[in-house]
């Protein structure tokens, strides 16, 4: 198949390129990843002239969303849903005289390669009709990440970042020098939104290879600038249940997790729990790394000594509050800021389960009702957590049944999922009607205690719920 035939976008850009006498070149990440035969939805173009015009009419032609992305720059954006994928067009001016010099202002040689559009014909094929240095095609081969020039980081500091999650994807190696300049302009990334911030951060997250890029960035000191809160775990003991301070625990959590996820992925059902975006594109298994990384962050501040003894109760709730500002700070949605909160708040819950024998049904209840969506995540997380702890104190027996009680969580809530929900015995408008109570905070007590007996099977009417109600209210 040629490479308009297999690509019919290309051939209206073209016809447009050409009714404008515009050169426009297929640039970049697509080329890339066509080199390396992976697939790849978004198309990146550099334009002579305004780009801003020929991306409306683009938009208007195969009737897509048109997006300005920066008036000054000349860039713009035209996304289309096909077939169940978004495909994404960026059309750019040249950020130089000419093309070759436009090059030179790319991130990485990598990204370097060009198919020039106004030259394809019906017979094109790619990728005879990709032009790149010899530079940019050793890298390929080698699988080698490397800058154009000494100033790309300074002109646009996301790259730093973007170095990062092309290692994590693609995979790459950073190349040496390159490393070493990512270390000295490190804190330039202090002019980079939070949100391009965030959008390349899910990037890693959203890899197999999330725990050693998140290792990478703590040791060339870029994770703290991302999120400066993680400073206060760093050389913060911990008890003899540990074997690793609050901060390397914290990372071999998120190694941990990914480790976890060739199991978990079996599970039917789990896919689609795990894939679920939670906030734009962003998945919940990219905020469950996140989570992970941060659900000890409480433990600096609620560190106590007792009798010997290193205690650091009510670390989750501590936790639980600064994830909240967090979130807030890399601009998570309001769906995502919850869910993290919740997963930093409950962490230990599946730990306390397994300090029973068998946890009772009320005990399983009400798991699941405080941890609700995240009743999963929250397993897993809990798991990694007690696998990435390896003690003096820590013995076989135990970690074996913690991590059956977390399985069993897994498991209940997947079958749970297949059942039809109970219709709900009472209301808050039978507690007004019927015991005539005004509305307050008891409201929810009663609720929620009817649910939990219903739920047992201890009450099976509309007359058995409202007698519990009565007596609760008396």
């Amino acid at each position: 198949m040629t490479f308009l035939e297999q690509y019919p976008h290309m051939k209206i850009i073209r016809a447009l390129a050409r009714r404008r006498k515009q050169d426009v070149f297929l640039v970049g990440g697509f080329l890339r990843d066509f080199m390396l035969g992976r697939d790849c939805h978004d198309f990146d173009f550099a334009v002579s002239g305004q780009a801003i015009p020929l991306a409306r009419t683009f938009a208007q032609k195969i009737k897509g969303a048109f997006v300005l992305l920066a008036q000054e720059h000349h860039c713009a954006r035209v996304a289309k849903k096909e077939k169940g994928r978004i495909l994404t067009f960026d059309f750019a001016g040249y950020r130089a005289p000419t093309l070759r010099q436009d090059l030179q202002h790319r991130d990485f040689t990598v990204n370097t390669l060009t198919v020039h559009l106004n030259e394809c014909d019906d017979q094109t094929v790619l990728p005879k009709a990709v032009v790149g240095t010899r530079k940019a095609l050793s890298d390929i081969r080698a699988r080698r990440i490397r800058m154009t020039s000494v100033k790309v980081f300074e002109e646009d500091p996301l790259r730093i970042l973007r170095a990062f999650s092309l290692k994590a994807s693609l995979p790459f190696e950073i190349e040496p020098l390159t490393r070493r300049q990512i270390k000295k302009d490190r804190a330039l990334l202090s002019r980079v939104s939070a949100e391009r911030i965030r959008d390349e951060l899910f990037k890693i997250l959203e890899t197999e290879r999330a725990a050693r890029c998140l290792k990478e960035l703590d040791r060339i000191k870029v994770l703290d600038l991302i999120i400066p809160q993680i400073r206060i775990m760093d050389q913060v003991k911990q008890g003899t249940y540990h074997h690793l301070d609050v901060w390397p625990h914290s990372l071999e959590t998120v190694v941990q997790l990914e480790k976890l996820f060739r199991k978990i992925i079996k599970i039917p059902g789990m896919t689609d729990y795990l894939m679920e975006p939670l906030g734009g594109h962003r998945t919940r298994w990219a905020l469950m790394k996140l989570g992970a990384l941060l659900h000890d962050i409480g433990k600096p501040e609620a560190k106590r000594k007792q009798d010997q003894r290193t205690l650091f109760h009510g670390h989750e709730r501590i936790g639980k509050d600064m994830v909240n500002v967090i979130a807030r700070m890399l601009k998570l949605s309001t769906k995502e800021r919850f869910r993290l909160m919740d997963m930093v708040l409950w962490h230990l819950r599946p730990g306390y389960l397994s300090n029973l024998k068998n946890p009772s049904a009320k005990a399983l209840f009400r798991y699941f009702r405080d941890t609700k969506e995240e009743a999963v995540s929250i397993a897993l997380i809990a798991m990694a957590d007690q696998k990435a702890t390896r003690g003096p104190l820590t013995t076989e027996e135990d970690q074996k049944h913690h991590e059956a009680i977390c399985w069993r969580l897994i498991h209940n809530y997947f079958e749970q999922k297949k059942q039809v929900p109970c219709a709900r015995l009472i209301s808050g408008h039978d507690l007004i009607r019927e015991l005539q109570l005004s509305p307050s905070p008891l409201f929810a007590v009663i609720l929620q205690r009817v649910e939990e007996q219903q739920a047992l099977g201890k009450l099976k009417s509309r007359r058995e719920a409202l007698a519990l109600a009565r007596r609760m209210a008396a």
